[in-house]
């Protein structure tokens, strides 16, 4: 599933369609798609893992959903979700959900939730998981009405680098370790985004996917966790379980 850097990579790759009217509509998308026909794109928005084409009168949401990818300027084999042209490119997107939001886009969103965004509000955060004190902390990590755009990656190395179990309840959590963790999400998100634009992402990952703790030279333990029963990756030994 791509995280919310992936996402504003997308946004940033997209700007050469804004401001431009779509000519040509296509897709195998259940919603009234050719709506879309001449009318002009106004800006592109992100909001965690959606991706938002905004036109006068109503947003177009996509969510790339667990298998979900895009081609700008080029074709997959297989029948896009969603295909908009232009007098010059185009735009593909697969395997994804789209739908329609209709009115103003900002009705729909708190961007104070989103880790990328400008307006991200860590207290906000913080308020949040005060009221969740017995979920894991590897499921509220993951809520993307307190963490908006953080993904099954940024979730394990964050956890890694403030030395936290996956399994911890939040409400257990030494508040300052919260804190950390809360920063964590923005900082590394950020880091991921500057790593993936210069294609070294996988390079810097010290916890998902791995077999060994670096710290400890211990073996990691590999498990589903929590309710959203999503891989974490840990050290059982350096990484303190709160409960």
């Amino acid at each position: 599933m791509p995280e919310g850097p992936s996402i504003l990579i997308l946004k940033e790759e997209a700007q050469q369609f804004s401001g431009k009217k779509v000519i040509e509509v296509s897709g195998n998308s259940s919603v009234d798609i050719q709506r879309l026909k001449d009318k002009t794109i106004l800006s592109f928005k992100t909001w965690g893992k959606h991706f938002l084409i905004c036109f006068e009168d109503f947003t177009v949401k996509i969510h790339m959903l667990m298998f979900g990818t895009y081609r700008i300027n080029e074709k997959k084999e297989n029948a896009p979700r969603l295909h908009l042209g232009f007098s010059s490119g185009e735009i593909n997107f697969y395997t994804c959900s789209v739908k329609i939001l209709e009115g103003p886009v900002s009705q729909y969103y708190d961007w104070s939730e989103d880790v990328l965004n400008e307006n991200w509000n860590p207290k906000k955060a913080k308020q949040s998981l005060d009221k969740i004190p017995d979920e894991m902390i590897c499921d509220a990590i993951l809520d993307q009405n307190i963490f908006s755009g953080v993904g099954n990656i940024i979730k394990n190395e964050v956890l890694y680098r403030c030395f936290i179990h996956p399994e911890s309840l939040t409400g257990k959590i030494p508040s300052e370790k919260i804190d950390e963790l809360i920063s964590e999400c923005s900082i590394y998100s950020f880091e991921f985004l500057y790593w993936k634009k210069k294609f070294e992402l996988k390079k810097h990952w010290l916890a998902y996917t791995k077999k060994e703790c670096l710290r400890c030279n211990l073996p990691f333990i590999r498990k589903h966790t929590g309710k959203r029963n999503r891989r974490s990756f840990f050290c059982s030994n350096c990484q303190q379980l709160h409960t």
